[in-house]
């Protein structure tokens, strides 16, 4: 059993948080806990340029209440919000914090993730914890 258990969650692929909520559960210690993570990767420069607010002002406040509302209402659910590269960061944070399982979801890989790669196998790749891959 895992005492301290990753999922991390792209807002674009929400069907698949229940599926790993529930995963997490089964896998989950007694006393363990689950922390639900969204990276908002960082603008570019010449993006900025024309952009008036700051993402970390306006928008984390936003993603984090998404959060909430995924875990359903569970106050035992911690939820973070962090900037970066995804597959680099999730690793990152599991380190950071002494995550011993991380959740990650995938679809179906075509030749496009072969030769661009998808984040779940670069959190594979970089994580110094389990991983477990639930698959759409």
């Amino acid at each position: 059993m895992y005492k301290h258990i990753l999922i991390p969650v792209a807002l674009d692929h929400e069907t698949l948080i229940d599926r790993k909520l529930e995963n997490a559960r089964h896998l989950l210690g007694d006393g363990g806990k689950i922390t639900l993570l969204t990276v908002l990767e960082n603008i570019p420069g010449f993006v900025s340029e024309f952009v008036t607010m700051k993402i970390d002002n306006h928008l984390t406040g936003k993603i984090e209440a998404k959060l909430r509302e995924a875990a359903g209402g569970d106050d035992t659910i911690s939820c973070a919000v962090v900037t970066g590269k995804p597959g680099v960061q999730i690793a990152q944070y599991a380190e950071e914090k002494g995550i011993d399982l991380i959740i990650v979801g995938s679809h179906h890989p075509s030749a496009q993730d072969y030769f661009l790669g998808s984040t779940a196998a670069r959190v594979v790749r970089r994580a110094g914890c389990s991983v477990f891959v639930v698959r759409d």
